[in-house]
């Protein structure tokens, strides 16, 4: 049977069984307790390649600090940075502070209400918009994550792999057949529910499915098969070196451009050992280069592995001390002396937060 025709017959099953099997099982999440769009938008940024466990105690902090838009978008810059602190992708904390500041500045402070508005907002997209629209305002729009490619991929056999451009279209298109008009935001989070706690990248729990009658990989036997994704390139690894420079009992911290990767975060100098370096020439090099000014190489306080999305890391922080040159800022937006007691006030890559406490 042609896709298509899968779809137009397996539809009112799929909906029926879904809705009610979400309505019995959901989680009981806290942004699924309101229906202030803002709250929604604000569990959309935070779960974007982030697990609900990990979103919870920073959707708690945000809701209380910041209740409206309007708070969030009067909050400093370094204050929504500390409170996003350590939960990765920082672009979307400072595109969910610019987005709320458009909708106080733009929009007299109401928030948009449909799909294609909300698609205006920077740090929103076709995703995270119909997801907003779907759940806050029951606008028939469909939502596409990992966890629904996942589903859609096994209920209707697709194995072309998922992140090709047409398997795309495809996949939104079978999404687009399968919302509902009525409870259009209940179907989108079954689907993302089924895919997060049934439908699992490995060893999903078919036997628990409410589907499963209709899913075609299970009747297959090729549900572990599936979806199909390209093979990732190996992440490249490299040796960065950071100084813990301090004078009079202060640290010297630099603050990163607020473009580019974690920017406006705070962090110890340092960079990319080259080839044929030894840290301390790498060290030493980096902070002339950096900060202009002469240090003297003391004992390393720590190596921490780290991965980020595209690459790894091993960061060998040292302690050192400062003998010559006042600081200048010419890869920083800002450079200040800090004692340790006030590290609290500012926003660290997580990489840094590893060592910290052995300073």
């Amino acid at each position: 049977m042609a896709l298509h025709d899968q779809v137009v017959c397996k539809t009112p099953f799929l909906r029926r069984r879904l809705l009610a099997w979400y309505r019995r099982n959901a989680r009981d999440l806290p942004w699924r307790r309101t229906h202030d769009p803002y709250r929604i938008w604000l569990s959309e940024i935070l779960l974007q390649q982030t697990r609900v466990e990990a979103v919870l105690p920073y959707y708690a902090r945000f809701a209380k600090e910041f209740p409206t838009v309007h708070d969030l978008a009067v909050a400093g810059d370094d204050r929504v940075l500390k409170l996003w602190e350590g939960l990765g992708y920082y672009g979307r904390a400072r595109n969910l502070l610019r987005a709320a500041r458009m909708i106080t500045r733009d929009y007299g402070g109401h928030l948009p209400q449909t799909a294609e508005q909300w698609q205006r907002l920077p740090g929103v997209g076709r995703y995270t918009a119909n997801a907003i629209a779907s759940i806050a305002f029951g606008e028939c729009a469909p939502v596409l994550d990992g966890n629904v490619k996942r589903v859609l991929a096994r209920l209707f056999n697709i194995h072309r792999g998922i992140d090709e451009p047409r398997t795309l279209r495809i996949l939104w298109s079978v999404a687009e057949r399968l919302v509902p008009p009525r409870s259009p935001g209940d179907f989108n989070q079954a689907m993302m529910e089924l895919g997060a706690r049934i439908c699992t990248p490995r060893a999903p729990r078919c036997e628990e499915c409410p589907v499963r009658t209709q899913c075609e990989a299970l009747a297959l036997g090729r549900q572990a098969r599936l979806p199909v994704r390209r093979a990732k390139k190996p992440s490249p690894h490299y040796h960065i070196v950071a100084a813990a420079i301090e004078k009079k009992g202060r640290y010297l911290l630099g603050k990163r451009p607020a473009k580019g990767m974690l920017g406006g975060l705070w962090e110890f100098p340092g960079g990319k050992v080259e080839a044929g370096e030894s840290h301390e020439q790498a060290l030493m090099r980096e902070i002339r280069e950096e900060l202009g000014i002469e240090i003297a190489i003391g004992p390393r306080v720590a190596s921490i592995a780290h991965s980020y999305s595209h690459f790894r890391i091993t960061l060998h922080v040292y302690r050192c001390r400062h003998v010559g040159g006042k600081p200048h800022r010419h890869r920083h937006s800002e450079i200040k002396w800090v004692r340790r007691a006030e590290f609290k006030n500012y926003a660290f890559p997580s990489a840094d937060l590893k060592f910290l406490h052995l300073l």
